[in-house]
């Protein structure tokens, strides 16, 4: 079986999924995990499945033909196995896993400016923080204060490595960027 990540985009309809997931399964794959969101009038997302290896390269094709139908463009990426293992047709870079290190949550809120997320992700990725999950939103402040920037973030701390140590690489950002800062170790 080849595993396989799809990140999908198009303007934002009813059937998109489901167009998706019928394309998917005339070629005896299953829909193993996804996220997808509405942003801008557009719906993208992206999804885990898995098929036999040998249909592929027609599961790739006929994808590319959802954009013609319903407006859909399917980007196929090779993706780890179950067993951690990569896939053949493309070597993808190993991500850390949480049994090399620990999870802890982020959340930061503040005035919108730009250059919040690429500040916030330079510290983590100078520490060897490794991020799982991101989600961000604006929002407008109480009191008619301009525009609020808010981000959740689930990142993978090295083993070896304290929490504290990563809250003292952001807390300096924090304080320039004038925005709240947490950091909630996970299980």
């Amino acid at each position: 079986m080849a595993h396989c990540v799809l990140t999908v985009i198009g303007d934002d309809r009813e059937g998109l999924v489901s167009a998706l997931s019928r394309t998917l399964e005339s070629h005896g794959g299953n829909w193993l995990d996804s996220q997808f969101t509405r942003l801008a009038g557009k719906f993208a997302g992206i999804v885990l499945v898995e098929l036999p290896s040998a249909q592929l390269s027609a599961f790739e094709e006929s994808c590319a033909g959802l954009l013609g139908e319903v407006g859909l463009h399917v980007e196929v990426t090779a993706a780890q196995d179950r067993s951690g293992a990569v896939e053949p047709r493309k070597a993808a870079p190993s991500p850390v896993s949480s049994a090399a290190g620990h999870e802890v949550r982020v959340h930061l809120v503040g005035l919108d400016r730009p250059g919040t997320v690429r500040q916030v992700s330079t510290a983590l990725a100078q520490q060897r923080v490794s991020i799982g999950t991101f989600r961000s939103w604006t929002r407008a402040a109480p009191e008619g204060g301009g525009v609020l920037f808010e981000a959740e973030a689930l990142v993978t701390v090295p083993a070896g490595l304290e929490v504290e140590v990563v809250r003292a690489a952001l807390e300096p950002i924090a304080d320039e960027l004038m925005v709240d800062l947490d950091l909630d170790e996970q299980g």
